[in-house]
């Protein structure tokens, strides 16, 4: 294709130029020559003097497109009408549903202090509230009272749900006084980050802008647990617009380390959850949002495969790469938690209807083990940690194979993220309250936002266009393993994976010198969450990092 001559193209690209050159519709007087000269190195461009001339009505005339365009005030929740879809060319998958067998809890009793429950796993709260030694109103109680008194020095809560959260409790336990017992959630307190909506409480995104909103409607994940009976006792924070643990309020703190931020941006999610605050919660990923504040925390996170949960009441920041999952204690935790929310809900036009067939029990010898070698071989501050998880998997059956990446300019394509941020807040960068957000650095929104507005609309397609091509390299990379292990951090398998939409499970593997956690992930095959969540659990029960707590929070 001949770029340098396709004047289309450049009509494409001009949308960024519009936006700084004009400030009135069909001000055409402000567009010279030589304007758009210099602009075409914004593009890395250059253009004949006769195709400027011939470009100028054209350049016009969309102008006027973009404006009209920006005058519909379209709404964040509104998705654009093309859609990511993961699935690699010729795939198959299985659609069989078979019943999910939970492991066994084993003895549980209510202790003489109830708050000693506090760090206690989902399956372990299920169980004494299924036999009715404890009561969800009780427990409610027990994580608002310690999100009262430890949420102000984490700086993780947003809003209390205070009354919602009694009204829920109460209703649970009617329900199981009454012999109707919905499940394992059933009258578990949790948390959601702070982008999902409840109805009749702010949904503030984390950011000054948006502080004060109501959406009055419940995001389906919160629809999905209210009917599970969980009982929602919080709204947790989030970086600024899902970027970091820095929002409005301050900055959410890495419970284990206070001279630390909780990473982010599922942040106060990662924190509360990590201190003992809630027994779960919900948080998201676009780009690390669970696995990284649930590795500073030293929590246990699922990210699902894209198009697994719906994303419906959920702030979009990237219509082609956000993903909902839980971070909980446990692996099967979170197991139970992803069991409840997945699936189509008739508004989130992404999400497929498969199944999730989880195993409590997996045997190592029918799975093909494959491990980041690239990312083991580096230098890096947790190597130590991540090559004794290796150890362990070898110990529990595992024949672990070098596995590597698709060589691939992954790099070049995060601006598909920014571009796609930028139009899903294109409303702050018009008003200018872009200013209000609290970060104003290079690499915080309110520039990445304005620096987007000269991504080329064609640059833009074509990076998606490669994307696919990436999606086929790393499904014939995957044809080798089942799923893989790496270092939670290494190379551009956080960036990659989340472009493919493939699922990773999180999980603790030790601590740094400093007293803060670390972690290791298993990445798996598309939709197949179960497998991963069976060999992490396999693992997590060979280990006891799961089970080590902030001594600051301990009762």
């Amino acid at each position: 294709m001949n770029r340098v001559r396709d004047i289309g193209v450049f009509a494409l690209i001009i949308v960024g130029l519009g936006f700084w050159l004009t400030q009135q519709k069909g001000d055409a007087a402000l567009f010279r020559i030589s304007t758009v000269k210099k602009a075409e190195k914004l593009s890395g461009l250059q253009f004949g003097s006769a195709d400027r001339k011939l470009m100028m009505e054209d350049i016009t005339s969309n102008l006027e497109n973009y404006e009209s365009i920006r005058d519909l005030k379209i709404p964040n929740s509104v998705q654009p009408s093309i859609q990511f879809n993961p699935v690699p060319i010729g795939a198959q998958f299985d659609k069989i549903r078979r019943p999910i067998r939970w492991s066994p809890v084993g003895e549980v009793s209510r202790p003489d202090n109830l708050e000693e429950l506090a760090f206690a796993s989902v399956a372990q709260l299920a169980e004494l509230i299924r036999t009715r030694q404890v009561n969800s109103t009780e427990l409610t109680k027990m994580y608002l009272s310690r999100l009262k008194e430890h949420g102000p020095t984490l700086e993780c809560v947003v809003t209390l749900t205070e009354d919602l959260a009694l009204k829920q409790a109460a209703r649970a336990d009617r329900e199981i006084a009454a012999g109707k017992y919905r499940g394992p959630l059933h009258g578990i307190p949790y948390g959601a980050k702070d982008l999902l909506s409840v109805e009749g409480y702010k949904t503030t995104w984390g950011a000054t802008p948006y502080k004060d909103q109501m959406i009055d409607d419940n995001a389906a994940v919160v629809k999905r647990l209210e009917e599970a009976g969980a009982v929602l006792v919080a709204k947790l924070t989030l970086g600024a617009l899902a970027w970091g643990d820095v929002w409005f309020g301050g900055k959410t703190k890495n419970p284990w380390n206070l001279e630390e931020g909780s990473s982010g941006s599922s942040a106060g999610s990662g924190s509360a959850t990590a201190a003992g605050l809630v027994a779960f919660a919900i948080g998201t990923e676009t780009w690390g949002s669970i696995v990284s504040p649930s590795t500073r925390c030293g929590v246990t996170g699922l990210r699902p495969t894209f198009g697994r949960v719906s994303r419906a009441g959920a702030m979009a920041l990237s219509w082609s790469m956000d993903k909902i999952g839980p971070m909980c204690r446990t692996v099967e935790d979170c197991a139970m938690v992803f069991n409840t929310i997945y699936g189509p809900d008739g508004q989130d036009q992404s999400v497929v209807d498969l199944p999730f067939n989880y195993r409590r029990e997996v045997d190592f010898s029918n799975l093909r083990f494959g491990y980041f070698k690239s990312a083991f071989d580096e230098d890096y501050p947790t190597k130590e940690n991540d090559e004794k998880v290796l150890d362990v998997l070898r110990g529990l059956g595992a024949d672990l194979v070098p596995f590597d990446l698709p060589d691939f300019p992954v790099e070049n394509l995060s601006f598909i993220l920014s571009a796609e941020a930028a139009a899903a807040f294109d409303e702050l960068t018009l008003s200018k309250e872009d200013a209000l957000l609290v970060r104003q650095e290079r690499r915080a929104w309110p520039n990445v936002f304005r620096a987007s507005r000269f991504i080329p609309a064609v640059e833009y397609i074509q990076a998606n266009r490669a994307r696919h091509m990436l999606q086929q390299e790393m499904a014939e990379k995957m044809k080798t393993v089942d799923l893989y292990v790496t270092p939670s951090f290494g190379g551009n398998n956080s960036l990659l994976t989340n472009l493919t939409g493939h699922p990773c499970v999180v999980v603790p593997n030790g601590f740094k010198e400093n007293g803060s956690p670390t972690s290791i992930s298993f990445i798996g095959q598309l939709y197949d969450e179960g497998t991963i969540l069976a060999v992490a659990k396999a693992y997590q029960d060979a280990t006891d990092w799961h089970n080590q707590h902030p001594s600051m929070f301990i009762p």
